[in-house]
Protein backbone atom coordinates (compact mmCIF):
# COMPACT_ATOMS: atom_id res chain seq x y z
CA UNK A 1 0.00 0.00 0.00
CA UNK A 2 1.40 3.46 -0.44
CA UNK A 3 -0.47 5.02 2.84
CA UNK A 4 0.91 2.91 5.35
CA UNK A 5 -0.58 4.61 8.22
CA UNK A 6 -3.01 7.61 9.63
CA UNK A 7 -4.65 9.11 12.13
CA UNK A 8 -6.79 12.58 13.20
CA UNK A 9 -5.64 14.58 16.16
CA UNK A 10 -6.87 17.52 18.55
CA UNK A 11 -3.70 19.31 18.98
CA UNK A 12 -1.62 16.10 19.98
CA UNK A 13 -4.18 14.15 21.28
CA UNK A 14 -5.30 11.23 18.67
CA UNK A 15 -8.79 10.84 18.44
CA UNK A 16 -8.41 7.89 16.06
CA UNK A 17 -5.63 6.20 14.36
CA UNK A 18 -5.00 2.59 12.17
CA UNK A 19 -1.72 1.05 11.09
CA UNK A 20 -1.84 -1.17 7.78
CA UNK A 21 1.61 -2.61 9.01
CA UNK A 22 3.63 -3.01 11.95
CA UNK A 23 5.38 0.13 12.15
CA UNK A 24 6.22 2.80 14.68
CA UNK A 25 4.76 5.26 12.74
CA UNK A 26 2.43 5.97 15.77
CA UNK A 27 5.36 7.05 17.71
CA UNK A 28 7.15 9.04 15.63
CA UNK A 29 3.70 10.44 14.37
CA UNK A 30 3.08 11.79 17.84
CA UNK A 31 6.53 13.62 18.30
CA UNK A 32 5.14 15.31 14.64
CA UNK A 33 2.65 16.41 16.33
CA UNK A 34 4.05 17.70 19.52
CA UNK A 35 6.61 19.74 17.47
CA UNK A 36 4.84 21.24 14.52
CA UNK A 37 5.12 25.40 15.16
CA UNK A 38 2.12 27.16 15.49
CA UNK A 39 -1.50 26.69 15.38
CA UNK A 40 -2.28 28.29 11.81
CA UNK A 41 -3.47 26.05 9.44
CA UNK A 42 -0.77 24.05 8.18
CA UNK A 43 0.28 21.71 4.98
CA UNK A 44 3.42 20.18 4.94
CA UNK A 45 5.50 17.06 4.81
CA UNK A 46 8.23 15.31 6.64
CA UNK A 47 10.70 12.53 5.01
CA UNK A 48 12.60 9.95 6.87
CA UNK A 49 14.35 7.21 5.15
CA UNK A 50 11.99 5.97 1.77
CA UNK A 51 8.65 7.82 3.61
CA UNK A 52 7.09 11.30 4.21
CA UNK A 53 5.08 12.03 6.72
CA UNK A 54 2.12 14.03 5.05
CA UNK A 55 0.38 16.62 7.24
CA UNK A 56 -2.94 18.39 7.35
CA UNK A 57 -3.90 21.07 9.51
CA UNK A 58 -7.50 22.62 9.91
CA UNK A 59 -9.55 24.56 12.86
CA UNK A 60 -7.25 22.83 15.06
CA UNK A 61 -8.09 19.11 13.76
CA UNK A 62 -4.61 17.46 12.39
CA UNK A 63 -4.91 15.05 9.98
CA UNK A 64 -1.80 13.09 9.25
CA UNK A 65 -0.72 9.71 7.14
CA UNK A 66 2.82 8.26 6.55
CA UNK A 67 2.70 7.39 2.69
CA UNK A 68 5.91 5.17 0.45
CA UNK A 69 7.59 8.32 -0.93
CA UNK A 70 6.56 6.70 -4.36
CA UNK A 71 2.87 7.93 -3.75
CA UNK A 72 3.89 11.65 -4.26
CA UNK A 73 2.19 14.42 -3.02
CA UNK A 74 -1.51 14.47 -4.66
CA UNK A 75 -2.63 11.05 -3.27
CA UNK A 76 -1.77 11.68 0.44
CA UNK A 77 -2.94 15.39 0.82
CA UNK A 78 -5.91 14.32 -1.53
CA UNK A 79 -6.60 11.39 1.41
CA UNK A 80 -5.92 13.65 3.84
CA UNK A 81 -8.68 16.29 2.81
CA UNK A 82 -10.79 13.44 2.18
CA UNK A 83 -10.66 12.18 5.79
CA UNK A 84 -10.81 15.69 7.48
CA UNK A 85 -14.32 16.45 5.50
CA UNK A 86 -15.80 12.87 6.51
CA UNK A 87 -14.20 13.29 10.02
CA UNK A 88 -15.92 16.59 10.60
CA UNK A 89 -19.02 15.48 8.68
CA UNK A 90 -19.62 13.00 11.24
CA UNK A 91 -18.70 14.00 14.93
CA UNK A 92 -19.12 17.90 14.34
CA UNK A 93 -18.45 19.74 17.29
CA UNK A 94 -18.07 16.97 19.56
CA UNK A 95 -14.49 17.01 17.81
CA UNK A 96 -13.68 19.69 20.09
CA UNK A 97 -14.26 18.27 23.52
CA UNK A 98 -13.61 14.19 22.47
CA UNK A 99 -11.39 12.22 24.47
CA UNK A 100 -8.16 10.29 23.28
CA UNK A 101 -9.18 7.94 20.92
CA UNK A 102 -12.94 8.69 21.48
CA UNK A 103 -13.85 8.12 17.72
CA UNK A 104 -10.99 5.37 17.22
CA UNK A 105 -13.55 1.99 17.59
CA UNK A 106 -15.50 3.37 14.72
CA UNK A 107 -13.23 5.68 12.96
CA UNK A 108 -10.40 3.54 12.46
CA UNK A 109 -12.27 1.62 9.76
CA UNK A 110 -13.18 4.48 7.43
CA UNK A 111 -9.22 5.23 7.82
CA UNK A 112 -8.92 1.27 6.63
CA UNK A 113 -10.80 1.80 3.61
CA UNK A 114 -9.89 4.72 2.18
CA UNK A 115 -5.63 4.46 3.11
CA UNK A 116 -6.82 0.97 0.91
CA UNK A 117 -8.62 2.72 -1.75
CA UNK A 118 -6.14 6.15 -2.30
CA UNK A 119 -3.65 3.38 -2.22
CA UNK A 120 -4.72 1.05 -4.74
CA UNK A 121 -7.52 2.33 -7.22
CA UNK A 122 -6.55 4.12 -9.77
CA UNK A 123 -9.64 6.19 -9.69
CA UNK A 124 -8.80 7.96 -6.59
CA UNK A 125 -5.70 9.92 -8.56
CA UNK A 126 -7.85 10.86 -11.98
CA UNK A 127 -10.69 12.18 -9.76
CA UNK A 128 -8.51 14.27 -7.84
CA UNK A 129 -6.88 15.50 -10.91
CA UNK A 130 -10.72 16.19 -12.79
CA UNK A 131 -11.08 18.10 -9.69
CA UNK A 132 -8.24 20.14 -9.51
CA UNK A 133 -8.75 20.45 -5.75
CA UNK A 134 -5.12 19.49 -4.67
CA UNK A 135 -2.86 22.62 -6.15
CA UNK A 136 -2.02 23.94 -3.11
CA UNK A 137 -0.24 20.68 -2.56
CA UNK A 138 2.15 21.93 -5.38
CA UNK A 139 3.53 24.39 -3.12
CA UNK A 140 4.03 22.04 -0.26
CA UNK A 141 7.88 21.50 0.70
CA UNK A 142 9.02 18.02 1.78
CA UNK A 143 11.54 18.54 4.33
CA UNK A 144 13.80 16.31 6.27
CA UNK A 145 12.19 14.92 9.45
CA UNK A 146 15.27 16.47 10.94
CA UNK A 147 13.50 20.29 10.51
CA UNK A 148 10.94 18.99 13.26
CA UNK A 149 12.92 16.77 15.45
CA UNK A 150 15.73 16.81 17.05
CA UNK A 151 18.55 14.38 16.13
CA UNK A 152 18.72 13.14 19.52
CA UNK A 153 14.57 12.88 19.83
CA UNK A 154 14.27 10.80 16.11
CA UNK A 155 13.56 7.39 16.38
CA UNK A 156 14.82 4.63 13.79
CA UNK A 157 11.41 4.22 11.09
CA UNK A 158 10.65 0.67 11.52
CA UNK A 159 8.07 -0.29 8.57
CA UNK A 160 7.32 -3.92 8.00
CA UNK A 161 8.16 -4.60 4.38
CA UNK A 162 5.50 -7.58 4.27
CA UNK A 163 3.07 -4.50 3.28
CA UNK A 164 4.01 -3.03 0.30
CA UNK A 165 4.20 -7.20 -1.19
CA UNK A 166 0.63 -6.96 -0.29
CA UNK A 167 0.14 -3.86 -1.78
CA UNK A 168 1.46 -5.12 -4.77
CA UNK A 169 -0.25 -8.29 -5.00
CA UNK A 170 -3.65 -6.66 -4.44
CA UNK A 171 -2.75 -4.69 -7.26
CA UNK A 172 -1.36 -7.75 -9.43
CA UNK A 173 -5.04 -9.66 -8.53
CA UNK A 174 -7.11 -6.73 -9.83
CA UNK A 175 -5.34 -6.54 -12.86
CA UNK A 176 -5.51 -9.77 -13.17
CA UNK A 177 -8.88 -9.78 -12.82
CA UNK A 178 -9.44 -7.02 -15.45
CA UNK A 179 -7.75 -8.91 -17.83
CA UNK A 180 -9.93 -11.77 -17.09
CA UNK A 181 -12.92 -9.85 -17.45
CA UNK A 182 -11.45 -8.31 -21.02
CA UNK A 183 -10.96 -11.98 -22.19
CA UNK A 184 -14.35 -13.25 -21.52
CA UNK A 185 -16.56 -10.29 -22.68
CA UNK A 186 -14.27 -10.31 -26.17
CA UNK A 187 -15.10 -14.11 -26.16
CA UNK A 188 -19.12 -13.59 -25.51
CA UNK A 189 -19.11 -10.78 -27.76
CA UNK A 190 -16.47 -13.10 -30.28
CA UNK A 191 -19.00 -16.29 -29.95
CA UNK A 192 -22.29 -14.40 -30.71
CA UNK A 193 -20.29 -13.08 -33.95
CA UNK A 194 -19.81 -16.46 -34.96
CA UNK A 195 -23.72 -17.38 -33.71
CA UNK A 196 -25.26 -14.40 -36.36
CA UNK A 197 -22.67 -15.41 -39.23
CA UNK A 198 -24.38 -19.04 -38.95
CA UNK A 199 -27.57 -18.13 -38.80
CA UNK A 200 -26.86 -15.59 -41.53
CA UNK A 201 -25.52 -18.37 -43.92
CA UNK A 202 -28.37 -21.00 -42.71
CA UNK A 203 -31.37 -18.27 -43.87
CA UNK A 204 -29.25 -17.55 -47.20
CA UNK A 205 -28.76 -21.45 -48.27
CA UNK A 206 -33.07 -22.04 -46.84
CA UNK A 207 -33.85 -19.19 -49.36
CA UNK A 208 -31.92 -20.44 -52.17
CA UNK A 209 -33.11 -23.88 -52.01
CA UNK A 210 -36.93 -22.70 -51.53
CA UNK A 211 -36.50 -20.97 -54.64
CA UNK A 212 -35.17 -23.05 -56.41
CA UNK A 213 -38.05 -25.70 -55.65
CA UNK A 214 -40.67 -23.09 -56.27
CA UNK A 215 -38.91 -22.02 -59.76
CA UNK A 216 -40.16 -25.52 -61.47
CA UNK A 217 -43.61 -24.74 -60.35
CA UNK A 218 -43.61 -21.51 -62.03
CA UNK A 219 -42.00 -22.26 -64.83
CA UNK A 220 -45.00 -24.72 -65.65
Amino acid sequence: MAILYALVARGSVVLAEFSATSTNASTISRQILEKIPGNSDTHVSYSQDRYIFHVKRTDGLTVLCMADETAARRIPFAFLEDIHQRFVRTYGRAVHSAQAYGMNDEFSRVLSQQMEYYSNDPNADRINRLKGEMSQVRNVMIENIDKVLERGDRLELLVDKTANMQGNTFRFRKQARRFRSTVWWRNVKLTVALIFLVLVIIYVVLAFVCHGLALPSCLK
